[in-house]
């Protein structure tokens, strides 16, 4: 667990100021008695600060589901929704810059942009791939489906917010305290599916390398990834080159995603001679806002149901595992 002063060093303020006010002595609406208004990007990130926010935080969360959130251009009615917030959560590490250059610019004096990845991994721990090679600069950004980094985004949320509207310390802490039983539970579960496994097939090939945090974790290795660097789809040489790496693998399911195209991902999975997934999703909530599993957890459980079957192991593994939202039950 973080603690407070290490989380400030990440936290980026616009103007001398931190939470103490803004100048001429004007006082933000969360000082004033209403909630502190908070704004985040990716639909994990989100999800995380509203269990430990809840109603105690004003929460827009700017990029929508399901969309590509490395390609994510802010819309002009979020320049409003910046402008008034104060407190911005993005995860960091290169994964939205645009949305990290408008709210630069945009923002009051006092309001701060909280980081995340770049408060949970040194630099020696970032991740490189194919997707996100080294010579270009930027880590490999997904941290969340490594339920022990999303576990230290959720204290990193908690002590922002508690710094941030000090009146509600208790219920950030109190809820903080069940998210992460139930984060717990996930990561715990996670582990089962994957032991369920068997180890030959303990391979992940994706279309976009979101998984490469998580397969450090849990036991796995991530064989590849279809999308280029670039995120354009892959030339007919990068296409062979998979192909070939599959067949020597023996890699038995390759998981795609409704967020990105799978016309090329059907082609490499028809010629490897592998059954291709889908439903593998690292920022897509399952379900609409409301159902009980339209949250990170039901995204992970979901996840795992569907890896776990594809790969030969036993997906009631995570059956048992509640997905709704600790601030909705």
């Amino acid at each position: 667990m973080k603690k407070l002063g290490k989380i400030l060093v990440g936290v980026v303020w616009v103007g001398c100021l931190a939470m103490g006010g803004t100048p001429g002595g004007v006082l933000p609406a969360w000082a004033s008695g209403e909630p502190p208004r908070v704004v985040t990007t990716v639909g994990p990130i989100t999800n995380i600060v509203h269990n430990i926010g809840g109603d105690r935080i004003i929460l827009r969360g700017i990029v929508p589901e399901g969309v590509n959130s490395h390609t994510f251009e802010p819309a002009p009615s979020d320049v409003r929704i910046l402008s008034a917030a104060d407190l911005v959560i993005m995860n960091g590490l290169h994964l939205e810059i645009p949305t990290e250059k408008l709210a630069t610019k945009v923002m009051k004096k006092g309001t701060g942009i909280l980081k995340l990845g770049d408060l949970t991994l040194t630099r020696k721990d970032w991740q490189f791939d194919f997707s996100f090679p080294e010579e270009e600069g930027h880590p490999n950004p997904h941290l969340w489906p490594n339920i022990a980094h999303a576990m230290n985004y959720a204290e990193l949320v908690r002590d922002a917010l508690t710094e941030l509207s000090p009146r509600n310390k208790e219920y950030y802490a109190q809820n903080t305290l069940l998210y992460l039983k139930q984060l717990t539970d996930l990561d715990q579960a996670i582990f089962r599916c994957v032991d369920s496994i068997p180890e030959k097939h303990r391979k992940l090939v994706t279309y976009h390398d979101s998984f490469a945090y998580f397969a450090l974790r849990y036991g796995m290795s991530v064989v590849g990834a279809i999308q280029p660097s670039d995120f354009s789809v892959p030339t007919a040489r990068e296409v062979a080159r998979i192909i070939d790496q599959l067949r020597m693998e023996g890699v038995p399911a390759i998981f795609g995603s409704e967020v990105f195209p799978s016309g090329v991902v059907d082609q490499i999975a028809r010629e490897a001679g592998a059954k291709i997934v889908d439903t593998l999703s690292d920022d897509d909530l399952p379900g609409n806002p409301g159902d009980p599993h339209h949250s990170f957890v039901g995204m992970m459980k979901e996840n795992m149901i569907n890896m776990t079957r594809s790969l030969g192991g036993d997906p009631d593994c995570i059956q048992l595992l509640r997905t709704a939202n600790i601030v909705e039950e």
